[in-house]
């Protein structure tokens, strides 16, 4: 599960002339704060994912300022043979932007990209570098009195261009969809250096290939995304969060579906947790406060955004009325201020913290139809109390959209090695029911390198062939990102 190794490991290929060479090269296109050496110590961050389970190796990390830096970077990549991985806010989950040191790479951080390059308040439409932080993209629109509307645990550290490349979800994708409905255009630079266009602002453009949305979610394999244009909406007026409790998964969805009747798509999200995922909140934050009297199997997050025109609350109140009436809600609570409904929200967050404090364990990031989100972690716990006894399952997610986090704690004081060797298995299993059920292995948090082969794998041989030609076409070289979403162009046959 993970991907340690030295430093130096990113210089693999290279004689000691050569790696001078090349640094020498970057160094005439970037200026002294653009280049950090691979056995630095401030490379660190950077060559380490946020979970801390995924470690690689550069032979430098380059943080150009301009785009035309970044196409310089990548011309001399290529002249070089040196591979690019490029970085946002590396809060990625499945080791995408983390180098293995398999061939000589640079990490490409675009963290000094980072203006706001034009809101069109008009079209409703805003312009960004893709360095820009995904939570100062959102208040630069709300400063206009409009809405970005992805939302995500790591707004604060993850980048819209990282957000893009990775096809980041969140909690809304349920009104407004995934990161790729969100966005107009896009600039990136190509393997050969070139910088392709397409910020043009329109909502309607028929004329053939539509490239921007293939660049969309392949993960810095084709190109490195340097600017974006996304779409914003009017700033909702009054925006209503419940808190509740039901008995079980499928009463949540029965719930899910009345809510969507009863309030069309001005629901906006409707997260569920299972009760087991409560304490692992409270390990994060021993503040937390369930505003439920009892305990409950499962917990629900939902919130509904409307103009003031709407009577949100009232709405609001309609749903849970009808649900108590259909024996569908033991519990709930409607926040009375902002602040009420953050410490909601909070605990969806703080569970996802908590997790990481209790140490290694095994992740997944399934979806299947809304139907069987109660089939699918019903029949995930029974493998693994069947297969794994004294692991501890977790099941949580944006069960609005059918995506479900289901995690599984080792048990306690289990070596690292025993861990990483039958979480390997575990995870396995957990893809083959979701599998079983028509699903998919990855919802929102992409490929990377750690599904890669679960991904290859699921390939009929017309799509491999097809990723096959896509890759060539694109980076003939080989030099993108190379490891991630695909093995190197030779590799993509077996």
């Amino acid at each position: 599960m993970s991907l340690a190794s030295e430093p130096s490991a990113g210089a693999a290929g290279l004689n000691e002339s050569q790696r001078e060479a090349v640094l020498a090269a970057f160094a005439g296109v970037l200026d002294a704060s653009g280049i950090i050496g691979g056995g630095s110590p401030d490379a660190a961050r950077y060559l380490h994912d946020w979970t801390g389970d995924y470690g690689g190796a550069a032979l430098a990390v380059l943080r150009p300022a301009t785009v035309e830096q970044v196409q310089a970077v990548v011309r001399l990549c290529g002249e070089h043979g040196v591979a690019i991985v490029p970085q946002g806010g590396n809060t990625g989950l499945v080791a995408g932007a983390i180098s293995d040191g398999a061939r000589p790479a640079v990490i490409v951080s675009l963290e000094r990209l980072n203006r706001i390059r034009r809101i069109d308040a008009a079209n409703f439409t805003l312009q960004a570098d893709a360095g820009v932080v995904l939570q100062t993209l959102k208040d630069a629109a709300e400063a206009e009195n409009m809405l970005f509307p992805l939302a995500l645990g790591a707004q604060g550290s993850c980048q819209i261009g990282g957000n893009v490349a990775t096809n980041a979800g969140g909690i809304n994708v349920l009104r407004y969809g995934m990161t790729r409905d969100l966005v107009l255009g896009l600039e990136v630079v190509l393997p050969d250096g070139s910088l392709w266009q397409g910020m043009t602002g329109l909502r309607k453009d028929n004329r053939g290939y539509n490239l921007k949305q293939l660049l969309i979610g392949s993960e810095g394999t084709l190109g490195v995304i340097t600017g974006v244009e996304v779409k914003l909406f009017p700033r909702p007026a009054n925006i209503e969060t419940a808190y509740l409790g039901a008995r079980s998964f499928a009463e949540a969805m029965a719930l899910f579906g009345l809510a969507r009747r009863v309030c069309s798509d001005l629901l906006t999200a409707f997260e569920v947790i299972g009760g087991e995922c409560i304490p692992l909140a409270v390990l994060s934050n021993p503040a937390t406060r369930v505003p439920l009297a009892d305990e409950w199997p499962v917990h629900i997050v939902m919130e509904l955004a409307c103009s003031a025109a709407i009577d949100g609350r009232a709405l609001l109140e309609t749903l849970l009325a009808e649900a108590f009436e259909a024996g569908l809600l033991g519990d709930g609570a409607i926040a009375q201020s902002r602040a009420q409904a953050q410490a909601f929200w909070a605990i969806r967050e703080d569970l996802v913290e908590g997790q990481a404090r209790r140490g290694m364990h095994v992740r997944t990031d399934l979806s299947v139809r809304l139907s069987d989100v109660p089939r699918l972690i019903d029949q995930a716990r029974a493998y693994v109390a069947a297969d794994w006894p004294g692991w501890l399952p977790i099941a949580y997610g944006h069960a609005g959209d059918g995506n479900i986090h289901f995690n599984v704690m080792p048990p306690l004081g289990l070596a690292p090695e025993r861990i990483r060797e039958e979480g390997r298995r575990l995870l396995q299993g957990l893809y083959a029911v979701a599998r079983d059920l028509g699903g998919s292995f990855s919802a929102e948090h992409g490929v990377g390198r750690s599904r890669r082969d679960v991904f290859l794998a699921g390939l009929a041989p017309n799509q491999r062939a097809a990723v096959r030609a896509l890759k060539a076409a694109f980076d003939p070289q080989g030099i993108m990102n190379p490891g991630c979403l695909v093995p190197p162009v030779t590799n993509l046959d077996q």
